[in-house]
């Protein structure tokens, strides 16, 4: 049975924005996965450390038969390939993170996968790269996404011109 996955695109390091772009073709290899729509790309102001340059960062609907585990162990494998260094500091800067945001409507708590993502609430950078592929969407708390983001604010994202990764 086919899911219906968001991912949660960002990168801040070596060309940020061809990371993401060759995130999205990496993602497209998954195996019984296919890539359904990318929104804009934005950029953002660093979580965090603020010595760091800001974020480029979108959002990807996929759709997949992998369980939601599989589908984070190819994610993770994508981030690799593009030399990302797991750190002790969290919200570093980084060459590519892939978050699975949503997986359909199931809720997982699990040391290694939370599903929803436990911050997609509260960031801009989420939340208006998301609405922007699926503004109807209805998180499985019941939370209406059109809800969220009159309650967070931009924060200075900015849509980047001419960098829409939907992959038609």
């Amino acid at each position: 049975m086919s899911i219906s996955a968001f991912i949660g695109l960002g990168s801040n390091l070596e060309q940020p924005a061809e990371q993401l772009r060759s995130a999205i073709k990496d993602m497209s290899n998954i195996p019984e996965t296919n890539v359904q729509l990318v929104s804009s790309f934005y950029l953002s102001r660093p979580m965090g450390p603020s010595d760091q340059p800001d974020y480029v960062n979108a959002v990807a609907e996929l759709q997949t038969e992998l369980d939601c585990h599989s589908l984070l162990h190819e994610l993770q494998r994508i981030e690799l390939q593009h030399g990302r260094v797991r750190k002790e500091q969290r919200w570093g800067a980084r060459t590519l993170d892939l978050d699975i945001l949503l997986y359909g409507d199931e809720v997982i708590n699990e040391p290694d996968l939370i599903v929803p993502h436990y911050g997609m609430k509260s960031r801009e950078f989420v939340l208006y790269p998301l609405a922007e592929i699926s503004s109807e969407l209805i998180l499985p708390c019941g939370t209406v996404l059109k809800e969220l983001l009159v309650q967070v604010p931009e924060n200075g994202i900015k849509r980047l011109p001419n960098e829409i990764g939907n992959p038609g």
